[in-house]
């Protein structure tokens, strides 16, 4: 047993990643896996993320995955890292996390973001309108979710389940809108460092600046999503990690397609632009050997001041995105407690 290093709770981001030659249905199974397994191992939450029209990621429906999650683990907090809000009525997210908390009490995360989580056109398919796709409007639906909830204004319409069930709500971002809101509102915080790098600490201190106690929090609670490949070698992380760097570029390019194998993935032809863009994503991420995983995760918390971090692991076999999870809890923090 190592020393433990890794002192704050650990905890997953899971996109129920699509592998070339399988199936969505596959994808879904590996991430029910992954949340039985990680929640042996000791981790804090388990969350899946919103995404459309995306070849390579099957969690397009947040709360109808958490439910077969929920059934199928016992102790984990399961949440939605995040929610896109203006692809939907708050209403509709009220009532359908509603009824998560009240056949889950005290297990549910809300976690919500104000990005549509796809292209324009896709979000118009899920909304139908263009009123509430704009940021100037996520305030105003952000309240009108937390009203739900409560009931503190009301109104002709009661959310049923939802009013008096309300699970923890979380503000997500990627720059310094949200930070700032949920700072205000009293929320906790959590950054999307795994691909807004650059953005990560002005937006943590944006949102200590601007925090004010809240029924919620009496002082701020920042979480950090960050990329992380723990293998038994440097050189197999770097193979492993293949598959992802290509999805992304393909998908920044215009041409997602599901997950690459890493040989397919290392055989790429990169040019010189594409190549630095592949490792600018990777600044500031963790991937490498336990030795090298445990040095930049404790390099990111000192930098950030972490609460809590959330770690995704994009690679190709579910196989290796266990043993990930399985040496990042065991050799790089020593044995994971999760949190009462």
């Amino acid at each position: 047993m190592v020393d433990l290093v890794i002192t704050v709770p650990l905890s997953v981001l899971d996109l129920a990643p699509v592998a070339k030659g399988t199936s969505a249905g596959a994808a879904l199974q590996a991430t029910t896996e992954l949340a039985r397994r990680t929640e042996e191992l000791g981790y804090h939450r388990f969350w899946v993320a919103e995404h459309h029209n995306m070849p390579a990621i099957a969690s397009s429906a947040p709360a109808v995955l958490l439910a077969h999650l929920a059934a199928n683990t016992s102790t984990i907090r399961l949440g939605s890292g995040g929610v896109m809000l203006p692809n939907h009525a708050p209403l509709v997210v009220a009532e359908q996390f509603g009824t998560l908390e009240a056949l889950h009490p005290g297990r549910i995360d809300l976690g919500i973001g104000r990005a549509p989580g796809t292209d324009q056109v896709t979000a118009l398919a899920l909304r139908r309108t263009m009123e509430g796709l704009s940021a100037e409007g996520f305030p105003r639906e952000l309240a009108d979710l937390m009203n739900y909830f409560s009931g503190e204004k009301p109104g002709q319409i009661i959310a049923t389940p939802g009013r008096g069930e309300q699970p923890a709500v979380w503000l997500l971002g990627s720059s310094g809108f949200s930070a700032q809101l949920a700072g205000l509102l009293g929320l906790p915080f959590s950054f999307a460092h795994h691909f807004s790098s650059a953005n990560t600490l002005p937006a943590l201190a944006l949102y200590r600046q601007n925090f004010r106690p809240s029924q919620w929090l009496d002082k701020p609670y920042a979480m950090v999503a960050v990329n992380a490949v723990c293998a038994e070698t440097d050189e197999r992380a770097e193979w492993l990690t293949g598959p992802s760097a290509l999805s992304f570029l393909k998908l920044r390019s215009g041409r997602p397609e599901p997950l690459s194998t890493p040989d397919e993935a290392a055989a790429y032809p990169y040019s010189e632009f594409e190549r630095e863009f592949v490792l600018q994503r990777r600044d500031g991420q963790a991937m490498g050997s336990p030795e090298t995983v445990r040095r930049q995760l404790t390099e990111l918390i000192e930098r950030t001041g972490a609460d809590e971090l959330m770690l995704t692991t994009l690679v190709y076999d579910v196989e290796d995105r266990v043993r990930s999870y399985e040496l990042i809890a065991e050799q790089v923090a020593g044995g994971l407690h999760r949190a009462a």
